[in-house]
């Protein structure tokens, strides 16, 4: 039996009487919308941070990522909202998640441009329906917008062992808008594979032109983790990833990926290593530049008590080309706004990087950390952010001298997570 909304309204004030099926009827749509809604969950966390470049001058701050603008002084990084129903044990399960991100780091998503080219302090980092399949041990699928399969870091700084972000993370891809596949192929293998528009991260767009329209981007990823009967090494894993497609703000890009967790046999410590290579093959119409970037990483991880841990990061980062060089934001004197990048000085560049981290968890749901990063330049080339003056007046702008090839950072980070 239907019975509109005014004569619902009518009998919930004692108003109208209804008849008991009528009231039956409308107690299941209830039950089936609080069904659905109880297994929604709502996280998120509110990152903030100082940081202390020493030296004198406003010089650019080294290119990492997320690093742009928050030199000297106090920072809100980001605030993140997830609202998400997880994938249950049923056959055909179902289920999405949103990942909402605000503040300056919202920025760097290209998804933020509007349509005057302005960049907002508002992204969508995740939005993508989940989906299960009876298929052997169960094929999950995501359709939407999704994390990038690879890296050894993520966006979200507080699941990372250090504060600032990796040159590797830096060169790697964020998102993609398509479809991936993911199969638990044992306890100690799973795969993912996907297809998607392009290299990313703009929402929704296409390598058409220059490509063909039905030009994408493939992915495939493999993860091993080492069975509890090896010892210590038992949970150790072991991955491989690799990313081809078309980038519109540098052409054609593949991304290959290894990294590796290791237990070892001190009680609480682990090490990380990771490998990131990115090539642009610059062939798209003479328009883009052939170059590389690749990434080297080691990781350390001491859980020292209950509410420290100690971390250090060594990197050794490479590159021919403008891949590292700061993005200075959309060009909007194009239609559509495009990005602009820098053009690094001639010869290679090279970075050895060092970041030692102290995290102690005085307050419940608080992550506070201590941060000291050292990135030294060396090369022939120079990479923005070392004390270069930088030739505005250029399209794009350029490097026009060498400077300080020593930059270093002392910054606290404060992450609420709830």
């Amino acid at each position: 039996m239907k019975v509109n909304k005014w004569t619902m309204s009518l009998a919930a004030l004692g108003l109208v009487s209804l008849p008991a099926a009528a009231l039956a009827d409308e107690s299941d749509k209830m039950n089936n919308v609080w069904t659905a809604l109880s297994s929604t969950t709502i996280k998120g966390y509110v990152n903030t941070s100082m940081h202390w470049d020493t030296g004198t001058g406003n010089v650019p701050a080294p290119g990492f990522a997320f690093n742009a603008g928050k030199q000297d002084g106090f920072n809100l990084n980001a605030a993140k909202v997830t609202i998400e129903r997880p994938l249950d044990e049923a056959q055909w399960a179902a289920g999405y998640t949103l990942d909402l991100i605000f503040g300056p780091d919202a920025t760097t998503y290209a998804t933020t441009l509007d349509s005057a080219g302005d960049a907002s302090p508002a992204a969508i980092k995740q939005a993508y329906v989940a989906l299960r399949a009876p298929v052997g041990n169960g094929l999950d699928f995501k359709v939407g917008v999704f994390d990038t399969i690879i890296g050894y870091e993520s966006f979200d700084a507080g699941n990372n062992p250090n504060y600032t972000r990796s040159w590797g993370y830096t060169i790697e891809p964020t998102t993609h808008t398509g479809v991936l596949m993911s199969y638990q192929v044992s306890s100690a293998v799973s795969v993912s594979a996907g297809i998607a528009n392009t290299f990313g991260p703009a929402i929704n767009a296409r390598a058409n032109p220059p490509k063909a329209e039905s030009y994408k981007a493939y992915m495939a990823s493999t993860a091993l983790t080492a069975p509890d009967d090896w010892g210590f090494m038992g949970g150790s894993t072991l991955y491989f990833g690799v990313i081809n497609g078309f980038n519109t703000a540098t052409g054609t890009q593949t991304s290959w990926y290894v990294g590796a967790t290791m237990n070892t046999p001190v009680k609480n410590l682990k090490v990380g290593v990771a490998f990131d290579y990115l090539g642009t093959s610059g062939n798209d119409a003479n328009v883009y530049e052939s170059g590389y970037a690749n990434a080297w990483a080691l990781y350390t991880s001491f859980q020292a008590s209950e509410k420290m841990s100690l971390h250090l990061r060594a990197e050794y980062t490479s590159t021919d080309t403008a891949l590292l060089g700061t993005d200075f934001g959309p060009d909007t004197t194009t239609t559509p706004a495009t990005s602009q990048s820098v053009i690094l000085g001639p010869g290679n560049s090279e970075v050895f990087s060092l970041t030692g981290t102290i995290q102690y968890d005085l307050w419940a749901n608080v992550i506070s950390r201590l941060e000291i990063r050292w990135d030294h330049q060396a090369g022939d080339g120079d990479m923005i952010g070392y004390g270069s003056e930088l030739d505005t007046g250029a399209t794009p702008p350029t490097v026009i001298s060498n400077g300080d090839r020593n930059a270093v950072m002392v910054a606290a980070n404060i992450i609420y997570k709830f």
